[in-house]
């Protein structure tokens, strides 16, 4: 009996490389989870690419979105939307595929209320320096910015106590190795494992 996906949910403060990890995670032969990329109206870093990375929308179009119940989780952070369409996940979830998302903390408390029973990996700085030192280093955003993701990120570091797991990310390579021996375990929950023998029992 085909056991239903798991709704993987990546999150943590900005700047932490929530992803450049699922970069890495996703590159490596062994990884079978289905990439959810998440909408956005913030215009594209150098590199990024529209369908690859997010789906960039015009902030109109995004709204008219929210409106009609099409995104699983959206927040507003910095003056731009992020979102996840909803239609995808639910789908991909039935056929008994993984579901990885990567999104933000406020967008992850959401998808929390209506995927309870998904697994929520809160990715977390080696230190508060180190994130100030990445968000300075992208070199995208002025002063002022930098100031207000670091008051954000200090804000979203004390939510991480409603995730299941916590992953520093010290080094990609160990973050993600951590993260697949965590979904691995998951998939042995009981409470995941149990109803799908207790159906087979009873077909007997």
């Amino acid at each position: 009996m085909k056991e239903k996906g798991l709704l993987i949910v990546l999150s943590g403060p900005s700047g932490v490389g929530k992803g450049t990890v699922r970069k890495a995670l996703f590159s490596q032969p062994d990884t079978k989870f289905e990439y959810s990329i998440s909408m956005t109206t913030r215009k594209p870093r150098e590199g990024e690419v529209d369908g690859v990375d997010y789906f960039f929308k015009e902030r109109a179009e995004f709204e008219r979105l929210i409106e009609q119940g099409k995104l699983l989780e959206y927040a507003e952070y910095v003056g731009n939307y992020y979102g996840t369409p909803v239609d995808y996940v639910r789908e991909t979830l039935e056929t008994g595929k993984d579901v990885f998302l990567e999104i933000e903390v406020q967008g992850a408390k959401q998808v929390r209320e209506k995927f309870p029973d998904g697994l929520f990996i809160f990715l977390a700085p080696p230190s508060l320096s180190e994130l100030e030192s990445r968000i300075t280093n992208r070199g995208t955003e002025d002063e002022q910015l930098i100031k207000n993701r670091m008051e954000t990120a200090r804000k979203e570091i004390e939510l991480m106590n409603l995730y299941d797991y916590v992953v520093e990310n010290d080094k990609i390579e160990n973050a993600c190795e951590k993260i697949k021996a965590i979904v691995v375990a998951e998939h042995c929950r009981t409470t995941r494992v149990a109803p799908i023998y207790k159906k087979i029992l009873e077909a007997e």
